[in-house]
């Protein structure tokens, strides 16, 4: 075999149920709605049995990311008639998270993201793709 005939791996593909994922676009769109940075979905169904997506956004302040946490709680409550099952870290407001079941929903402030690196800790999971709104004019 030639160095030309070697070719990069293919992204893993999402294997998480379609549910699942649909819930967690939902999760992102309710992030991107009020202005989360650094939206992320990762299929983690095959690394972790407690669930299947994570959902991973940033607020720019404490007030921020409880703020995305509340419209994630709201907007999956009101459109697909989940609750979280538990909520963790809205007292301190650097990193919520919300626990859905399938889906989890990290909301943090920009230096506990780049701290706990998900992306990186979790670099074997897929990439879920997922569109934000066009900005409106």
């Amino acid at each position: 075999m030639t160095t030309d005939d070697q070719t990069a791996p293919a992204p893993a593909l999402p294997t998480a149920d379609d549910g699942a994922i649909a819930l967690g676009k939902l999760a992102a769109d309710a992030l991107d709605d009020k202005k989360s940075l650094h939206i992320t979905l990762l299929d983690v169904g095959d690394l972790l049995q407690i669930t299947e997506v994570f959902v991973l956004g940033t607020g720019t302040s404490r007030r921020h990311v409880l703020t995305l946490g509340e419209a994630v709680a709201d907007k999956l409550r009101e459109e697909a008639g989940r609750k979280p099952l538990r909520v963790e870290g809205a007292e301190e407001g650097d990193w919520v998270l919300l626990d859905f079941g399938d889906v989890v929903v990290h909301v943090f402030q920009e230096q506990p993201r780049d701290f706990y690196d998900l992306e990186r800790l979790w670099g074997d999971a897929p990439r879920i793709p997922w569109t934000p709104k066009p900005p409106q004019d």
